[in-house]
Parts: structure tokens; sequence; C-alpha cells
């Protein structure tokens, strides 16, 4: 049987926290209070050094990301660590990129913890399909032009994923998370699936932070970008009519800010 996930009534041992998209001015107040706090951080690959640095200087940091295609810590072996760290008294601040709840896990190791009987809390963090939209002057919905927004990880999609035609409609923004290194397949599936080859993408990297970088292109170059952009990460892919607005409106946001601090991008026609 599933446990039961709800509020617990005392403070939590262990805080499971969105650190957003990269930029530390993007973090909530109850996720800074929660990482200054801290006497132990659990902390994922994604995590900025910027938001790092607001922790307690005396906390324990335990580093537990994952890459694609590299050894890392299994996430039953992130749970039982979780849980050991908890019992000691200390308390645990979980820290993920974006949000714990949007591909972070974090419901499986709220199980986890909830089994234990441990009291924890989810605080929830700018998922990386808003923040990095933002930080690149791209609306996900658009009157007239997107009614909606699906959010898919690039990890579980493969050729013979049966819901391509799902993820297709008009009126629709599709946003990848970790989608490059699956570049191939998802440009496949989506043109099988009816999806034009011109339609608009960007490619958002490192989105929010000082490094972020858009490239701007259509579905059809999709595993071409794939293969000059691999093993750069974090990476996003937006891929909807609603990628056109962003050349007027960045160049609104943009025109009284030095051109040395405006994010760098890159168009393939």
């Amino acid at each position: 049987m599933i446990p039961a996930i709800r509020p617990m009534a005392q403070r939590p041992a262990v805080s499971l926290v969105g650190a957003g998209p990269g930029d530390p001015e993007l973090l909530t107040i109850k996720a800074l209070k929660a990482i200054e706090r801290a006497d132990v951080l659990v902390y994922d690959r994604l995590v900025s050094e910027a938001i790092l640095k607001l922790a307690n200087p005396d906390a324990v940091r335990i580093h537990v990301g994952k890459r694609c295609g590299e050894p890392s810590m299994k996430q039953e072996a992130i749970n039982q660590l979780l849980i050991e760290q908890a019992g000691t008294g200390q308390y645990v601040v979980r820290l993920k990129g974006g949000d714990p709840l949007i591909f972070g896990r974090g419901g499986e190791e709220g199980l986890a913890l909830a089994a234990a009987g441990i009291p924890f809390e989810f605080v929830p963090g700018i998922t990386a399909a808003i923040g990095c939209a933002a930080s690149a002057s791209i609306p996900l919905t658009h009157r007239e032009m997107s009614r909606s927004v699906t959010l898919v990880t690039g990890h579980v999609v493969s050729g013979a994923l049966p819901a391509w035609a799902q993820l297709i409609g008009a009126g629709q923004t599709i946003v990848f998370y970790m989608g490059l290194e699956q570049a191939r397949e998802i440009q496949s599936g989506l043109t099988l699936g009816g999806l034009s080859t011109d339609t608009p993408l960007a490619v958002v990297i490192k989105g929010s932070t000082p490094d972020e970088v858009v490239h701007v292109s259509t579905l059809g170059k999709l595993t071409k970008l794939g293969q000059i952009f691999k093993g750069q990460s974090p990476a996003l892919l937006v891929i909807g009519d609603v990628v056109r607005l962003r050349e007027t409106l960045n160049q609104s946001l943009t025109s009284d800010v030095d051109s040395m601090d405006t994010p760098k991008e890159v168009f393939f026609g």
C-alpha cells in the first residue's frame, strides 16, 4: 500500500526544496530560509553554485547529482540517505533544480520519508519550463496562438512512444526537459505524428543564468542541433508558434540593457 502523504503537524525533519532554474533571485523566500537553516544539504547537479553559496557554511554538503551516461547514486540510495540523515536529528534540505514535483522525483522521496514516519515538506520552485521561457522572452501561452502547455521529459522518449499524436495539436506549446540527448527521436516522433518540420523551436541552454544561450530554429533542424550542442546542459526545448514572439519581445526587453549582459543567441535557418 502507498503511504498517505499529508502535511505534517510538527516541524519538518526534511524539506524537499525547489531551487528554480538557476538564478538565485528566483528562489522563493521559503526556499531561501530552508537553505540558510539546513544542517545537511543534499543537492543535485543542476543546483547552481550561486545558490549553494547561500547555504550555512557549516552545513554538510552531499552531492547526489545524476548525469545521463555517467555513474550516479540510485534513487533508492538517495531515499535511504535522506532517511538516515534525518534520523540523526539534523535538519535536512533536499535541494533540486527547478521544482521537486516536476520531473524531480520529489514524489518518490516524499513517499519514502512518509513510509519511514519522517516529517517532511515540499517547498515548490520555479520549474525550468517557466523560468527559462521567461528568461528567453518566450510566452508559453498566448491568446489565439497557444492555449495549453505540455511538459515532457526527454529521458523517457523513444521512437516507440505510443503517445506522440497526443502531444500534437493546434494551439499548443510542447516543452521537453533534457531533450537534446533524444533530439533525433523527438524530431522523428513529432513529425511522424503530424507536426510540421517548419514548426518554430528554441533550445535554451543554461536558462536564467549568466551563461544562458538561446538557439532559435525549426523542428526539422532538431537532430542537427542535438549533434552540434551535444553535452551542453541543462537544455530545454520549446516547440510551438509562441517561439515566433521571441524576437519582438526580446528586442523590447533588452533595448536599454548593455549588450554584454544580454543572452547569447544563435539562429539556424
